[in-house]
């Protein structure tokens, strides 16, 4: 964000980074006024849609063909989805992205206020555990000695999956069995600290592309899959918004969901160049052929929700969230409805 553009509204500060997340002019623009529609995309190569609508100029096409020719895309990032989701309702941001436990969670927090829901997907994408111990070959293995690295402990969608994988192989009500192996770490650290082979962390519950550069070192091997926790490939990561932004500004909301559905289709046509966008945004000094390998079966961009509400059905039932939703659609905008999802 440049000088020019702060507003002078004070800064909000992330919840899970301390993050300051600048209030934008025309945030609170009357209805379909706004000067601009701020985007808090986050990192990683799940959140490519976000980087080719940015760079594509697709939101800024999509707001003059639906008469809102002067509005401009705005764009900070946050650092997790505590930090999104205090953005969102703080009136700091429009469109935040996270997972589908942020979102979730928001939604359950929000139902019958603010009413956060989904706009779209950006990607089904299997999380991956892995180990830098031999002797683990399933979770029956671990033992005190180690150490399981992930984003939040309990609250993470890492943390929720292992949940749910520990009461499949330990049985029902025993879903907390290894929550004392696991310590929270970012990404980057908890990749260094595994790698090291000096640090008591033997584990890293991750994503795309620490898994992928984990096991390129030999002494690394997965120990389980969010697919395979999940019976098959299950949304990551999703743009989410309020209910008052899309009822405000039906132009600007249309906008983006356009936009979003045609990023989706430049990443499906132009490989090559969305992978040198995704290195430009993230000054990544990753290769382009090593990216490539990442956006395989198991990282794929598509705006459908897949298998979000076994996530959703396994947080209420230990008590995470207070409202059960009937389906994946009561936590996304109807906008997305006309997909099979799940």
């Amino acid at each position: 964000m440049t000088g020019a553009r702060i507003s002078r509204r004070a800064a909000v500060a992330g919840a899970a980074a301390g993050a300051a997340l600048l209030a934008r002019p025309g945030l609170l623009s009357a209805k379909d006024d706004l000067s601009e529609v701020v985007i808090a995309p986050q990192f990683g190569l799940a959140y490519l849609p976000l980087h080719v609508i940015k760079q594509q100029k697709l939101l800024e096409k999509h707001l003059a063909k639906n008469g809102l020719p002067n509005a401009k895309s705005a764009w900070t990032k946050t650092t997790g989805g505590a930090a999104a989701n205090e953005a969102l309702i703080s009136g700091a941001v429009h469109v935040v992205s996270g997972g589908v436990g942020p979102l979730l969670t928001i939604w359950d927090k929000t139902k019958g206020n603010a009413d956060v829901k989904g706009i779209a997907c950006f990607d089904a994408t299997a999380l991956y555990m892995n180990t830098i111990n031999p002797a683990v070959k399933t979770l029956k293995d671990f033992s005190d000695k180690d150490r399981i690295a992930l984003p939040a402990v309990k609250v993470s969608i890492q943390a929720v999956t292992l949940m749910m994988a520990c009461e499949k192989e330990f049985g029902q009500g025993r879903h907390e069995k290894l929550n004392h192996l696991t310590v929270s770490m970012s990404h980057p650290d908890a990749t260094a600290a595994l790698l090291s082979g000096k640090s008591e962390v033997t584990a890293h519950f991750t994503s795309p592309p620490f898994q992928f550069q984990q096991l390129e070192d030999k002494r690394v091997h997965r120990v389980l899959s969010s697919f395979d926790v999940l019976g098959g490939p299950v949304t990551f990561n999703s743009a989410f918004t309020t209910s008052k932004f899309r009822n405000d500004n039906p132009k600007a909301y249309k906008s983006l969901f356009d936009a979003l559905v045609e990023a989706h289709e430049f990443i499906q046509k132009n490989r090559a160049d969305a992978i040198r966008i995704y290195i430009d945004e993230e000054k990544s000094k990753l290769s382009p052929e090593f990216i490539g390998k990442m956006m395989g079966p198991d990282l794929r961009h598509t705006i459908v929700p897949l298998n979000t509400i076994k996530y959703a059905a396994f947080m209420h039932k230990i008590g995470s969230l207070k409202n059960m939703p009937a389906s994946w659609k009561d936590y996304y905008f109807p906008e997305l409805h006309g997909v099979q999802g799940s």
